[in-house]
C-alpha cells in the first residue's frame, strides 16, 4: 500500500484503476493499494458469527450519530484521523474493566463503603453491587456512585449485615453500548 500526500497527478483520485489498483482517499492523503481478490470458499461459521457482531457494532456506531448529545461525547474523545463513528465502533467491542474491588470498609453496617476501580476505552456508565450471604441470600442490590476519580466507583451499604463472613460480593460494570464485565470477591 502506498500514499500520496500532495501530488498534483493523483489529487482527489479514487475508485479502480483496470483490475491492479484501488485509490481511495483517507484524512486529505490518496492511498494507493492492490485490488483486493475476490472470495471463493465459504464463511466458517466463525467469521459469519464475526460479521453478525461486526454488523451490530456499525449499527450502534449510526445510532451514536443519530444521538447529538452521544456523537459529542464521542466526537470529543476521537483523535486525529478518526470520527464519532470510528471510536463508537470501537467502544461497542471493549467491554469495561473491572480492576479491583476494595471491601476493607464493608462490616455489614449501614453506611460501610466498597470501593470499585473501573476502566473503560471510552466511558463506563453504571456500576452495580449485589452482596450474598455464606448461604446464598441477598443482602441488597444496588448502584455504586462515580466519586471525582473517573474510574473509582463507591457503593454505600443501605442495609445491615449481620454476618459478612463468607460473603460473596458481584460487581458488574456497563458501559455505553451495553457491555457487561462481572468480578466477584469473597469476604
Amino acid at each position: 500500500m502506498a500514499t500520496s500526500k500532495n501530488n498534483v497527478l493523483t489529487h482527489g483520485l479514487s475508485g479502480t484503476v483496470g483490475d491492479l489498483l484501488v485509490f481511495r482517499n483517507k484524512g486529505g492523503k490518496v492511498i494507493v493499494a492492490n485490488k483486493p481478490k475476490e472470495r471463493t470458499s465459504e464463511y466458517t461459521e466463525g467469521e459469519k458469527a464475526h460479521q453478525q457482531l461486526f454488523q451490530r457494532a456499525t449499527l450502534y456506531g449510526k445510532a451514536v450519530l443519530a444521538d447529538p448529545a452521544k456523537k459529542a461525547a464521542y466526537n470529543a474523545a476521537a483523535k486525529d484521523g478518526q470520527s464519532a463513528y470510528n471510536v463508537a465502533v470501537a467502544d461497542f467491542f471493549h467491554a469495561p474493566d473491572i480492576d479491583t474491588i476494595d471491601i476493607s470498609g464493608y462490616t455489614g453496617k449501614v453506611g460501610d463503603s466498597i470501593k470499585i476501580t473501573v476502566t473503560d476505552n471510552f466511558q463506563v456508565s453504571e456500576v452495580t453491587v449485589s452482596i450474598y450471604n455464606a448461604d446464598g441470600t441477598e443482602v441488597e442490590h444496588g448502584a455504586a456512585v462515580q466519586s471525582a476519580n473517573p474510574s473509582e466507583w463507591i457503593f454505600t451499604a443501605k442495609l445491615a449485615n449481620e454476618s459478612v463472613e463468607g460473603d460473596r460480593i458481584e460487581v458488574k460494570a456497563y458501559d455505553l453500548p451495553g457491555n457487561e464485565s462481572e468480578m466477584t470477591v469473597n469476604s
